[in-house]
């Protein structure tokens, strides 16, 4: 992921921040044997900060061969994403056909050592973390092992605990644009509301009262 200097994360708390507001969904990518493509998993996780972060899926998933022959692993969250039209960012005083077209979003890129868990008191343990962050209100019968309906379904998963050795963190919303440009594209975004216009501008509006002006 290549980052230019405007748009990297201001401090490890604007990332985890973001990732704690609710982006609990990211993409899983592992590499695959020689002369294959990688494999790749979009699903949700717990964790996020500069420990671990939690997963499971099913035993069938070929996602399990790829980790036992290289257990080096990308996962990535992406969100607060928008299409930018060119005439939204051409310069002061030129034509607006000339603006270039972009697209706005934040994303963190965990790289990680994979550890595949396969202990059923342990798989019970993972995924009553994961229920108490995506169930908190307890509505769900208890998991344990040998006790329905979860018992009987810990053979069918695999939890996988991700080590995480590096984050990098992206926001990418014209920060090197001149302030009144950038608001004003937040200010589009909001009459647009399309898709997730609305946290885009929320995203840029907030760069912009921690960041103020760069040069343009």
């Amino acid at each position: 992921m290549f980052i230019q200097p405007w748009d990297t994360s201001l401090d490890d708390a604007e990332w985890q921040t973001w990732i704690a507001e609710g982006h609990d969904f990211g993409l899983l990518s592992v590499n695959g044997p020689p002369g294959q493509a990688p494999v790749t998993v979009p699903t949700h996780f717990t964790g996020g900060d500069a420990g671990h972060l939690l997963i499971h899926l099913a035993r069938p998933n070929p996602v399990w061969k790829a980790i036992e022959h290289d257990p080096h692993v990308t996962f990535t969250v992406i969100g607060d994403y928008a299409f930018i039209p060119g005439p939204w960012r051409a310069k002061a005083g030129t034509p607006p056909a000339e603006g270039v077209p972009t697209s706005y979003y934040a994303a963190v890129q965990f790289t990680c050592r994979a550890h595949i868990i396969d202990e059923p008191e342990a798989k019970a343990a993972l995924l009553r973390r994961q229920l108490a962050r995506f169930q908190p209100d307890g509505d769900h019968a208890p998991v344990a092992v040998g006790q329905a309906p979860y018992g009987r379904m810990l053979p069918g998963i695999r939890g996988l605990r991700l080590d995480v050795t590096d984050v990098r963190a992206k926001f990418k919303y014209d920060d090197h644009k001149p302030v009144e440009q950038r608001a004003g594209i937040a200010d589009r975004l909001t009459e647009r509301a399309q898709g997730l216009d609305a946290p885009t501008a929320r995203q840029q509006r907030r760069r912009l009262d921690r960041m103020g002006p760069w040069e343009a």
